[in-house]
């Protein structure tokens, strides 16, 4: 079964706005995207980034707000849909405490260490543009973070 999840890459200017995981028992300590989710039953991609950021971020965003960047495949059974948003409504905050620890602004230039690795292929990208689509083959955990 494939499990489509939904990304949001907040950006400000040369910023993203990432948080750091905890709780979650996946990669706990690495920051990720700001915003982030598995796609519901009867969900579309864009209705499952919407969701997310309000309920991780508190922020309102519209389906149109949404800028496609990329679709990563990650073996054997996972697609990513990652997206740009740089309009929203509301102040960003941690909305869920007890899975993120932090949540911050970083240059493009400037991003954090521990990262997410496929989330960082993404974010490394930005500055010089994503292909339409791509691929981590076997993508695994280091071991103690999955």
């Amino acid at each position: 079964m494939l499990i489509p999840v939904a990304y949001v890459i907040f950006r400000r200017e040369n910023q993203v706005l990432l948080q750091q995981r905890r709780g979650t028992g996946f990669m706990d300590g690495y920051w990720a995207a700001g915003a982030a989710g598995h796609v519901e039953p009867g969900e579309s991609v864009h209705q499952a980034a919407c969701r997310e950021a309000f309920e991780e971020l508190g922020l309102r965003i519209e389906p149109g707000d949404l800028e496609p960047l990329t679709v990563l495949h990650r073996a054997p059974n996972r697609v990513d849909f990652f997206f740009q948003c740089t309009s929203w409504e509301g102040q960003p905050r941690r909305m869920e405490p007890g899975k993120a620890a932090s949540l911050r602004w970083f240059g493009v230039d400037e991003l954090p260490t521990p990262a997410v690795p496929h989330e960082l292929h993404v974010l490394a990208q930005l500055r010089a543009g994503l292909p339409p689509f791509g691929s981590l083959g076997d993508f695994t955990p280091p071991a103690g973070l999955g």
